[in-house]
C-alpha cells in the first residue's frame, strides 16, 4: 500500500479522478469552507486588472473581463484638440490638419483650444478646455505635459482623452513614476486615457465602401499595424485601429474584449510588445473565446534582443515568452511571428466560413507543385486525406491515368484549358473527407493559369468550402491575380505557400477550439479549501522547506507521497524502517539540501537494520562534514518504477504563479523537455501541456512498458495549481522532482519536493 503516514490519501486501489479545479470531491482538497477572498492568497495575486468586483477567485482577482464601452472614443460627437496649431513648420499643424479633415468625415464637431490662437484652420479657437462651449467625448492631448490637462478635465464630463506625448515609462523609472502620477489624474476624473506614447491611428481613414466581416485591429507600435490597415486595398474590411501606447489606463485586453463584442468584427488582429496585466489579458482573451471571434498576435520578446528593445518602446514587461506562448494557447489566441502571417491569418480567419471538414486537399497544374506543398503541409500539422478509389477514377475521367490524384491531385496542366478543369474542381469539392481546396499556382502562364483562376473562383461561389489559391507571381500585376483572384470575397489568395499553410492551419484550429471551448474561469476556485488553512501553517516566510516539510505540504492537497518517518537517532530509523517495510530508502532532510544525491546524502535499496543503521550514520556525518543543518533522516518507502516526471510551480510578474510538468528525475535540468500551464486551467488544458511533451510517448508506453496513469499525474497538476492559488505569495516556488507514475490505476508518488516560501 502507498500513502502517507499521516492517514492523508493512504491507498490508491483505483484511477484517480481528475476533478477540475474548484469541483466537488468527497476529498478535503476540493472542498469549500471559509468565506469568499479568505484565501492565504486573497489581494495578493499578480495582476489585479479590471473586472466584476464581486466575482473573485480565491486569489483575490477577477474572473470576468470588464468590456468597456469605447463607441464614444470611436464615434465621438464632439471633441477637444488641446494644443491644436495651423502654423506651419510647427510639429501639431500636421497632426492638427488631419483631426481637423477626420471630423469633418465623420461628422464629429471639432474644437481646437490653445491660449495663442483665435482661430485654427478656420475653427474658432478656445483658451482653455473651461471655456469649450459644449461637454466633449474626446479630448486629444497635443501637449508635452498631459498631467495638468487630465486634472483641468476633471469635472467637465469629458469621457476620453489621448495623450500623444512621449518620455513616459519608456525612458526608465522617472519616466515610470511620471506616468503613474498621469494614470492616477485619470481615474479621479473619471476620463479613459490612451497613451501616453501614442498616434493618430484611431482617426485613420477607413473604407466604407468594403463590406463582409471586419478585422479589427490593436497595435502597440503604430507603424507595425501599417501591414494589416493596408489590407484595405486589396478588398479586405477593417474597422477599428486601437494604437494603445504606454496603456496607462486603457490597454490592449479592453480593446480586445470590446472588439469581440462588435457584431461586425470577424477577427481581431494585434502587435503586442509587453502586456500591462496578464490576468485581463486572459479574461479579454477568455472574453472572446466565448464570443467565438478569433484573435490573431505578433508577441515580440522570444529573446532577450527583442524584450529590451520592447522595453524601451513601450515601457511594458515582454513576460516569460514559454508562459505567454501556454497563455495564448490555452485562450485560443493565435500567435504568428511575423507581419505578413498577421495579415493573411486574420483576413483568412475573418472572411471564412466554419470548416465541413478539416480534410485538405491540393490541386495543381504541376506534380512537383502539388509534391513540395504537400510536403509542407503535412509537415505543419495539416490532414491531406487519400481520396477513396471511386473519387479516383471519377477525377481519371478528366486527368490522365497516370498522373497521381489521390491527394495531392495533379492534372498535367492541359485539362484547366477547357471545361474539364472545372468539372475538377467541383468534383474535389463534393468529397466528404475534404473541407479545403488549396490551389498552389507557382507562376502566370496565361493560357492555364487565368482560365483556372476564374474556374476557382467560379466554383467558391458555389461551395460553403474553404478555396485557397497561392498566386507566386513576385509580379502581382497579372489581370488574373489582381482583378480575378483578389475581386472575389470567396477565394483566400496568398502569395506564400508557408503564409497559406499556416492561416489555414489557424483557421482548422480556431474552429477546432471554439466548438469545445469552456471557459476555465467558469471553475476556477472562489473559496478556500480546508488544506489551504492546514498548508498555510507550514509555511515558513522566506525560508526553503525540508523535504519533510515539502511533503507534508503536498499531503495537506491530496498528493500522494511514500510511507515514510522523520527519525532523529539511528535506532529510531531502524525501528522506521520495520514498520515501513523493507526495502527502504534514507535521505537527510533540511532547509538547505536541493541537490542530495550530489551531496552524498541519499541510500537507497536497505534490506536490513545494520544496513540502515550504518547509513544514518554516514548520513549524518556528512551532513555534519558539510555543515548542513538537518532536521533529521527520513525512512522511505521503496517505491516500484515509474515514469518520473516533474511537477512545479514558478511565479510569473505578469500572470501570477503557473504550473510547469515535464520528464523528470536527474537529468530534468538536461533534457529540458517542460510544458506550462497558466491558471486558471482545467483538465484538457493540462492533458494539452502533457501531449506538447517531447517524451510524451513514455506515458504511452514504449519497449513493452505497461501505459502510465496520466489521469492522476493530470490531477496532481490539478491539485498544485488549487495550492498555487490558494497559497498566493505564500508559495514561491514549489519542485517535484520525481513524480513517479505508475502504471495505469497505479497513480502517481511524489519522491522529493522542494519548496520556497516568499
Amino acid at each position: 500500500m502507498l500513502g502517507s503516514t499521516h492517514g492523508t490519501l493512504t491507498t490508491h486501489s483505483r484511477p484517480a479522478r481528475v476533478v477540475a479545479c474548484g469541483g466537488t470531491t468527497p476529498q478535503a482538497v476540493h472542498g469549500t469552507a471559509g468565506p469568499p477572498g479568505a484565501g492565504a492568497g486573497a489581494g495578493t495575486g499578480a495582476g489585479g486588472g479590471p473586472g466584476s468586483a464581486g466575482d473573485l477567485d480565491v486569489s483575490g482577482r477577477p474572473l470576468t473581463a470588464a468590456v468597456p464601452d469605447l463607441d464614444r472614443f470611436f464615434r465621438p460627437g464632439s471633441v477637444a484638440v488641446v494644443g491644436a496649431s495651423d502654423s506651419e513648420g510647427r510639429p501639431h499643424t500636421g497632426i492638427t490638419r488631419r483631426l481637423v479633415d477626420w471630423a469633418e468625415r465623420v461628422g464629429t464637431r471639432l474644437h481646437p483650444v490653445n491660449p495663442g490662437r483665435a482661430t485654427v484652420f478656420g475653427l474658432p479657437c478656445h483658451a482653455s478646455v473651461s471655456d469649450l462651449p459644449e461637454q466633449v467625448d474626446l479630448a486629444v492631448l497635443l501637449v508635452a505635459d498631459p498631467l495638468p490637462v487630465i486634472e483641468e478635465l476633471a469635472g467637465t464630463g469629458t469621457t476620453f482623452a489621448v495623450a500623444f506625448a512621449s518620455g513616459f515609462a519608456e525612458i526608465g523609472a522617472d519616466g515610470a513614476a511620471a506616468q503613474e502620477r498621469l494614470a492616477a489624474a485619470a481615474a479621479r476624473s473619471g476620463i479613459r486615457l490612451l497613451g501616453p506614447n501614442t498616434n493618430l491611428n484611431a482617426f485613420e481613414t477607413f473604407r466604407e465602401d468594403l463590406d463582409g466581416p471586419a478585422i479589427a485591429l490593436i497595435t502597440q507600435s503604430g507603424h507595425q499595424g501599417r501591414p494589416v490597415f493596408a489590407l484595405q486595398e486589396l478588398g479586405i474590411r477593417l474597422s477599428h485601429w486601437a494604437p494603445t501606447g504606454n496603456e496607462a489606463d486603457l490597454e490592449t485586453a479592453d480593446f480586445l474584449s470590446y472588439f469581440a463584442s462588435r457584431p461586425e468584427v470577424g477577427a481581431i488582429a494585434a502587435y503586442v510588445e509587453g502586456f500591462k496585466d496578464g490576468r485581463s489579458f486572459l479574461l479579454a482573451a477568455d472574453h472572446a473565446a466565448r464570443k467565438k471571434v478569433p484573435v490573431v498576435a505578433v508577441k515580440v520578446g522570444r529573446t532577450e534582443a527583442g524584450a529590451r528593445t520592447a522595453a524601451s518602446h513601450t515601457g511594458k514587461l515582454t513576460g516569460a515568452d514559454e508562459v505567454v506562448d501556454a497563455a495564448m494557447r490555452q485562450f485560443g489566441v493565435v500567435r504568428v511571428d511575423g507581419l505578413d502571417e498577421l495579415q493573411d491569418t486574420a483576413a483568412l480567419l475573418a472572411r471564412a466560413r466554419p470548416p465541413a471538414a478539416e480534410g485538405v486537399a491540393v490541386y495543381s497544374i504541376s506534380g512537383g507543385t502539388g509534391a513540395h506543398f504537400a510536403d509542407l503541409a503535412t509537415a505543419a500539422g495539416l490532414c491531406l486525406p487519400t481520396l477513396g478509389e471511386e473519387k479516383q477514377r471519377e477525377l481519371h475521367q478528366w486527368i490522365p491515368d497516370h498522373l497521381g490524384v489521390a491527394n495531392p491531385i495533379d492534372n498535367g496542366g492541359h485539362p484547366v484549358g477547357d471545361l474539364r478543369g472545372r468539372k475538377i474542381i467541383d468534383a474535389i469539392l463534393a468529397d466528404p473527407s475534404v473541407g479545403v481546396l488549396i490551389c498552389p499556382i507557382t507562376g502566370p502562364f496565361p493560357p492555364m493559369s487565368d482560365k483556372l483562376a476564374q474556374d476557382l473562383v467560379d466554383a467558391a461561389e458555389q461551395t460553403d468550402k474553404l478555396v485557397c489559391v497561392v498566386w507566386g507571381s513576385p509580379v502581382g500585376t497579372e489581370d488574373a491575380y489582381r482583378r480575378t483572384l483578389l475581386g472575389s470575397s470567396r477565394v483566400a489568395t496568398f502569395r506564400t505557400f508557408a503564409n497559406c499553410i499556416t492561416a489555414v492551419r489557424a483557421h482548422l484550429e480556431h474552429h477546432r477550439f471554439a466548438a469545445s471551448y469552456r471557459s476555465p474561469f467558469e471553475d476556477a476556485p472562489r473559496i478556500p479549501s480546508p488544506s489551504a488553512r492546514k498548508a498555510q501553517t507550514l509555511l515558513r516566510p522566506g525560508e526553503q522547506l525540508s523535504e519533510h516539510a515539502g511533503k507534508q505540504l503536498l499531503r495537506a492537497y491530496g498528493i500522494r507521497v511514500p510511507r515514510e518517518q522523520l527519525v532523529t537517532s539511528a535506532a529510531g530509523a531502524v525501528r522506521a524502517a520495520a514498520q515501513i517495510g523493507y526495502p527502504v530508502v534514507m535521505k537527510a532532510s533540511g532547509p538547505r539540501l536541493a541537490h542530495k544525491s550530489e551531496l552524498g546524502l541519499v541510500r537507497i535499496g536497505l534490506t536490513s537494520a545494520s544496513q540502515v543503521r550504518d547509513a544514518y550514520r554516514e548520513l549524518a556525518d556528512i551532513a555534519r562534514h558539510e555543515d548542513l543543518p538537518l532536521d533529521g533522516v527520513l525512512v522511505c518507502q521503496l517505491v516500484e518504477p515509474g515514469v518520473e516526471m516533474v511537477v512545479g510551480v514558478t511565479p510569473d510578474p505578469l500572470f501570477g504563479p503557473t504550473v510547469t510538468v515535464g520528464l523528470g528525475g536527474v537529468l530534468v535540468e538536461v533534457l529540458r523537455d517542460t510544458a506550462v500551464a497558466v491558471p486558471p486551467f482545467g483538465e484538457d488544458q493540462a492533458r494539452a501541456a502533457l501531449g506538447r511533451l517531447r517524451g510524451a510517448a513514455l506515458l504511452e508506453g514504449v519497449r513493452g512498458a505497461a501505459p502510465a496513469d496520466t489521469d492522476a499525474l493530470v490531477e496532481v497538476m490539478l491539485r498544485v495549481q488549487r495550492m498555487a492559488l490558494e497559497l498566493g505569495d505564500g508559495l514561491a516556488e514549489l519542485d517535484i522532482n520525481p513524480l513517479v507514475v505508475l502504471p495505469k490505476g497505479q497513480g502517481a508518488v511524489a519522491l522529493d519536493a522542494l519548496a520556497f516560501c516568499h
